[in-house]
């Protein structure tokens, strides 16, 4: 049987993705307190295909993320990537891997005790590779502050916090996001007792997480946005580092 995917194409068009997305596959993370910890991902696979090829063959995509099964975690991103550029033959390859991410909590009765975060990884390597983490950290107003504020108990989600990050070195999830909420902890208390108009601010706590996460070495490059979630809109602030 002809290979047609393998054939020369002298169109010249470069495609600058091509692959497959929201592959459902189990993965295990790093956790700083109980070592591994397993959840379920959702998974897109694609690389840039070289002008000369008509196309590519999807299946190897499967067949790579397979091979690495029960491995998948910041430490093999690198692998896989490798992994695709060599065996598609292309010029880049990217990787993207959604996941929850679940931190016990153990000081607040008041909550679960496994509390969830969604983040994603983003993994691309071309002549060097890269690896972006987001995360995002609901953020709640306490009960007095809801009072404060004349909200109903069951409507304290404020908004979120919106973090993105790359690496000098290997830092914990769980320590990222708890930098995070200690941040919106922090800015909670000193407007304890402020007026309503001004219990929290999307420009305040932006600043303030900025400034956080400008302290760590480990960090080369960071993104925050905070959004409030208002009726019918919502609120945002945003920054980055200058470093990418």
């Amino acid at each position: 049987m002809i290979d047609i995917q393998s054939q020369l194409d002298t169109r010249r068009v470069d495609i600058k993705k091509v692959g497959v997305k929201t592959i459902c596959y189990p993965i295990t993370l790093l956790d700083k307190a109980n070592n591994r910890q397993h959840t379920v991902a959702t998974v897109n696979m694609y690389v840039n295909l070289p002008h000369r090829f008509k196309g590519t063959h999807m299946s190897r995509f499967i067949e790579i993320l397979n091979r690495f099964h029960g491995q998948i975690d910041l430490n093999s991103v690198h692998n896989i990537l490798e992994e695709m550029k060599k065996r598609l033959q292309a010029e880049a390859a990217h990787i993207e891997i959604s996941f929850p991410y679940f931190l016990r909590k153990i000081y607040d009765s008041t909550v679960l005790q496994a509390c969830r975060y969604e983040c994603q990884m983003h993994g691309s390597l071309k002549n060097t590779d890269n690896l972006e983490l987001q995360f995002i950290v609901p953020i709640s107003l306490p009960v007095n502050l809801q009072r404060l504020a004349s909200l109903p108990y069951s409507l304290g989600h404020w908004g979120n916090a919106v973090v993105q990050v790359r690496f000098r070195q290997f830092v914990w999830i769980e320590d990222l996001i708890m930098l995070v909420e200690r941040c919106i902890l922090d800015a909670q208390q000193q407007n304890n007792g402020s007026n309503q108009d001004t219990i929290l601010s999307v420009e305040g706590l932006t600043g303030t997480i900025s400034e956080k996460l400008l302290t760590q070495r480990e960090i080369k490059w960071y993104s925050v946005a905070v959004e409030n979630f208002g009726e019918g809109y919502s609120t945002f602030a945003a920054t980055e580092s200058g470093q990418r």
